[in-house]
């Protein structure tokens, strides 16, 4: 193993604890609220999850010289924001699918109708929690609840899925391809390494730019090693159904370009990802690991 790999392992690991800590805390019992519900919210956020976007805001708050604790509720949000997306993702009229990390699917653990009140509750309390991030001046928290809105909304995630459910059973181009999963998977990844960015007292358009550019490659990548995870991971180590996309009759990377030719794709987007880095120092190389971590990942 490279010492790359390692580097994101042992980043992912401390990051990943910090960032459980905080949720475990943060979504507290309310004796207002259904207990039904907040067990679904629970269950939904801390069970289990690599944790990669919310890792993606600290590396980058680092990047920029920021002390990531400033960076740690940001970091939260993100998860809370990906946690919603999948439960509806999971929901009968959407993929269909009954397991997740490994688990039933919060629509099977609990049932739809709480499973998309989960969802939904979830995705006000990342907004919440934004807007009262600790440390952040009002601008910046500002600036990153339009951020979070853009990449999670129609003109983000949310488009994707829609672009994604309307292209079951067809074969898009390319260009088509890339569309939909640069909105479904990549405005969010993108969103978590900008907002982490913000968090820096002072931040050059150079440097922002070039971490755009970074998270908008390694968000494709993200997705290109899904479809190849989809034909070639194991269920008990992908903690989902093997061959789920396929079976669907979704558009796919390897569908499209073949194993083969995904997998190149795939070392291409690497490259593009890696270069954007190339005017930071050692202080980025948590985003460098991550970058590799993501192309090599087995779940």
């Amino acid at each position: 193993m490279t010492a790359q790999p390692l580097i994101a392992e042992s980043f992912l690991e401390t990051s990943r604890a910090r960032v459980d800590a905080a949720l475990d805390k943060r979504i507290e019992a309310n004796g207002r609220a259904s207990a039904r519900l907040q067990e679904a919210m629970r269950y939904s956020v801390l069970g289990g999850g690599k944790r990669i976007r919310p890792a993606l805001c600290l590396a980058a708050a680092r990047a920029v010289g920021q002390d990531s604790e400033r960076a740690l509720v940001p970091a939260c949000t993100l998860e809370l924001i990906h946690a919603y997306s999948l439960i509806h993702d999971d929901l009968p009229a959407m993929d269909n699918d009954e397991l997740r990390r490994g688990r039933p699917t919060a629509h099977i653990a609990f049932d739809e109708a709480t499973a998309i009140l989960a969802g939904d509750a979830l995705q006000a309390l990342a907004f919440g929690w934004l807007a009262e991030a600790p440390e952040l001046s009002d601008a910046t928290r500002l600036t990153m609840v339009r951020e979070l809105a853009a990449a999670s909304g129609h003109r983000g995630m949310v488009g994707g899925q829609a672009i994604d459910l309307a292209s079951v059973g067809k074969k898009l181009s390319i260009g088509e391809l890339e569309n939909m999963h640069r909105h479904k998977t990549g405005a969010l990844i993108e969103a978590s390494v900008r907002i982490g960015a913000l968090t820096a007292d002072s931040l050059s358009n150079e440097h922002l730019t070039a971490l755009t550019g970074y998270a908008r490659a390694l968000g494709l990548a993200f997705q290109v090693q899904d479809d190849l995870l989809d034909i070639e991971g194991d269920t008990s180590v992908i903690g989902k159904p093997q061959g789920s996309d396929l079976a669907k009759g979704k558009p796919t990377f390897p569908a499209l370009l073949g194993n083969n030719g995904a997998r190149e794709f795939l070392s291409q987007l690497l490259t593009t990802a890696l270069d954007h880095l190339a005017g930071f120092g050692p202080e980025a190389d948590p985003l460098r690991a991550m970058a590799d971590y993501v192309v090599a990942r087995s779940h």
